[in-house]
């Protein structure tokens, strides 16, 4: 194959070319600010698979065509270099410009002029990396089909090698290197959460998992835990804002050290849960937590003071690592603690005499949403066990979420969907405006997805690849760039 000689490094005329058009598409509009240093990596990675296919179709081409190697000429070098120098010059201009207007729909500063330098670095510094681990892999393969070449034929130790090298590389990706990787983070971030602030103090009010009457040590709550079990408004708080008295409201709370098995932790929150008087408060709220146990403060304070305090959440922890990491390798942690913890509530809450049993709330956000979304199995369920639920940006693997937005109603928009005339379930992109629809009742129980336009968790999907999504054919979201494709 034709090849450009680079001091140490060789590079073919296809292969670049493809990279090229690969670093090009990376370069085009998204639904969130990219940072200088994620666009390099990802027009890094997007030029190094670009490179692959070039090289992969220019000999299938070949093979097809039964031709030979072509000699390439100067000029053909120079017309690349030429066109991919312009091309990503213009490109990185439009890009730039593209994420200053994804900025300002956000809110946030301009980007910086350091990107038309960084960039290129960036994504040239990962490019040779990885061509160098898959001719570094190649020539593993090589120097193994020539040793068997000693007992089988010359054809089958080609074929042999290129296996061996490729299950074994897909072995170690996918088990030994990645399940260790994950382990090491994990962790490093379990570390983290043994460490506890000399300003950090275990709660003394006994409605509080962690304090003196709670059966769940305070230190082995995690760092997000004790966080939890910590803040909050109090009783007089509450009285001050509302006008009204109040009850200090009960938080409880287990992490991952308190028990190892995730049934046993549900349980442990559950009991700390009753032994404060959870169940015998108006409202109880079971939040599913994110990544390495956190839950969104202006979630559980609103829930306290919409209560007045006479209110319980109780919550449990299942991963150390932070939310896009969980989102990522923890998917099944999050779903069996979404399980375990609501169905460790549901029984119990269910013994109670009907009179006397609380309101039941469900809230999750993000991965939390997706934790508590798998204790049930479609809108009946959900109006059947619970008095309401807030979930906030679903992920695209949410299933309830997916088969809600997939059978809506005929003539809503995919970003703001109406099902079955918004008896139960219903979307918002907006809290501050009314909740379509907005002519029809909407009675208890009510459940509510609150989703932004451009929340990449909520629509990334590998569809994008070949289906172009409703959500940008139809009237996009206020903060979705008309750039977007």
């Amino acid at each position: 194959m034709p090849r450009l000689s680079l001091p140490r490094l060789q590079y073919t005329l296809p292969g670049l070319t493809g990279a090229f058009l690969f670093a090009l598409v990376s370069l085009t509009p998204s639904l969130l600010p990219r940072a200088a240093l994620f666009q390099g990596f990802v027009t890094g990675i997007s030029a190094a698979i670009g490179y692959g296919l070039g090289v992969l179709l220019a000999w299938l081409w070949r093979a097809f065509a039964n031709r030979e190697i072509a000699p390439t000429k100067k000029w053909h070098w120079r017309t690349l270099g030429a066109v991919a120098l312009v091309g990503i010059a213009v490109a990185s201009a439009f890009s730039t410009r593209e994420q200053n207007e994804i900025r300002e729909l956000m809110g946030t500063g301009q980007a910086s002029a350091w990107r038309f330098l960084t960039v290129p670095l960036i994504s040239a510094l990962i490019f040779i990396i990885l061509i160098g681990l898959g001719r570094a892999l190649r020539r593993v393969s090589r120097w193994l089909g020539a040793q068997l070449t000693r007992v089988i034929g010359p054809q089958a130790a080609k074929a042999s090698a290129v296996l061996v090298v490729s299950v074994l590389t897909f072995l170690a990706l996918s088990g030994l290197v990645f399940d260790n990787g994950v382990e090491a983070v994990d962790s490093s971030f379990a570390l983290g959460d043994v460490q506890i602030s000399s300003t950090a103090k275990p709660p003394t009010s006994e409605f509080r998992s962690g304090s003196e009457a709670s059966i769940v040590k305070w230190e082995d709550l995690g760092r997000q835990g004790r966080r939890f079990v910590g803040l909050g408004p109090t009783a007089a708080q509450i009285a001050e804002f509302t006008g009204r008295d109040s009850l200090e409201p009960i938080r409880a709370y287990a992490g991952t050290a308190n028990a190892e098995e995730v049934e046993d932790r549900a349980a442990l929150a559950v009991d700390d849960l009753e032994r404060a008087g959870g169940f015998e408060r108006g409202s109880l709220l079971v939040a599913g937590s994110t990544g390495s146990g956190f839950i969104e403060p202006s979630a559980s304070n609103s829930f306290e003071y919409l209560t007045g305090g006479d209110s319980a959440i109780v919550s449990i922890q299942y991963s150390h690592l932070p939310s896009w990491a969980s989102f990522l390798v923890d998917q099944t942690a999050a779903r069996n603690a979404g399980r375990a913890l609501f169905d460790e509530v549901y029984e119990r809450w269910l013994k109670l005499p009907v009179d006397s049993r609380p309101k039941l709330y469900v809230f999750g956000e993000s991965l939390g949403s997706f934790a508590m979304e798998t204790a049930f199995s479609g809108e009946a369920d959900l109006r059947n066990r619970t008095s309401g639920a807030l979930l906030v940006g679903p992920p695209n693997f949410n299933e309830l979420y997916t088969e809600f937005r997939s059978n809506r109603d005929a003539g809503s928009r995919e970003i703001e969907p109406v099902f079955r005339d918004g008896r139960t379930i219903r979307f918002a992109n907006n809290p501050w405006t009314s909740i379509p629809p907005s002519t029809q009742p909407w009675n208890d129980p009510r459940m509510l997805y609150l989703v932004h336009p451009s929340d990449p968790i909520t629509w990334w999907s590998p569809d994008l690849i070949w289906h172009e999504p409703d959500w940008l054919k139809e009237q996009r979201g206020d903060d979705v760039s008309a750039s977007m494709r």
